[in-house]
C-alpha cells in the first residue's frame, strides 16, 4: 500500500497517523517463502520534525509460520515491535542517484507500506526458531522426527580420521 506523505514532508512540525494493512502474503528471505498466520494493521505516525525531516514511527504485530531450524515443524512466531525512523528528504533529493536501501521503501514523497515492514521484520527475523528447547531434530540417516521417538538407525558419528583404528579392532574382534 503506498500513503502519500507529502503534505507531512511539506509543513513543519505536522503529525498524521495510519492505519494501513499489510498486503503482502508471504515473507520472503533467502529463496524461503514464510507465511503470514496473521497480520494487524500496522500503527504508523508520520511527524515532521522540521527541515523536511520525517520521523515515521508505529507498530507492527505479525506471526509468522517459520519451521523449525532442527525437526522441520511448523511454529507460528509471533513479531510484535515497536519502529522509529527518520528520513532527511534533503538529504534524500540530494543522494537520489544513490539507491539507498535504507530509504528504499520511500518513493518520491509515497511512504510503501509494505517494502517499510519488511525492512523492519528483515531486521528482526529470527536467526534461529525452536519449536521446543530440548528438540532432537531429525535423524541424519533416515529423516524421522527424533521428537516422535527413536528411529533404530545407528547413529555413531566417529572421526573419520580414526578409520585405520577401528578397523584394527572390528578385524580382532574375536580374539
Amino acid at each position: 500500500m503506498q500513503i502519500n506523505i507529502s503534505e507531512i514532508i511539506s509543513t513543519d512540525y505536522k503529525v498524521q497517523t495510519f492505519n494501513p494493512e499489510i498486503e503482502m502474503e508471504v515473507f520472503c528471505l533467502d529463496g524461503e517463502r514464510y507465511n503470514f498466520i496473521r497480520k494487524s494493521p500496522v500503527e504508523l505516525k508520520a511527524q515532521n520534525e522540521g527541515h523536511s525531516v520525517v520521523n515515521l514511527s508505529g507498530h507492527v504485530d505479525v506471526t509468522i509460520d517459520i519451521p523449525c531450524s532442527r525437526c522441520l515443524t511448523s511454529v507460528p512466531t509471533r513479531l510484535a515491535f515497536d519502529f522509529s525512523q527518520k528520513v532527511d528528504f534533503e538529504k534524500l533529493k540530494a543522494e537520489q542517484l544513490d539507491d539507498l536501501d535504507e530509504t528504499s521503501f520511500m518513493e518520491e514523497s509515497s511512504l510503501d507500506v509494505d517494502r517499510f515492514v519488511y525492512n523492519e521484520i528483515l531486521m528482526r527475523f529470527p536467526m534461529k526458531t525452536l519449536c521446543r528447547e530440548d528438540c532432537k531434530g531429525l535423524c541424519l540417516k533416515c529423516g524421522k522426527n527424533l521428537n516422535e521417538g527413536e528411529c533404530g538407525c545407528d547413529r555413531a558419528s566417529l572421526d573419520p580420521r580414526m578409520s585405520a583404528i577401528r578397523d584394527i579392532f572390528n578385524n580382532f574382534k574375536e580374539v
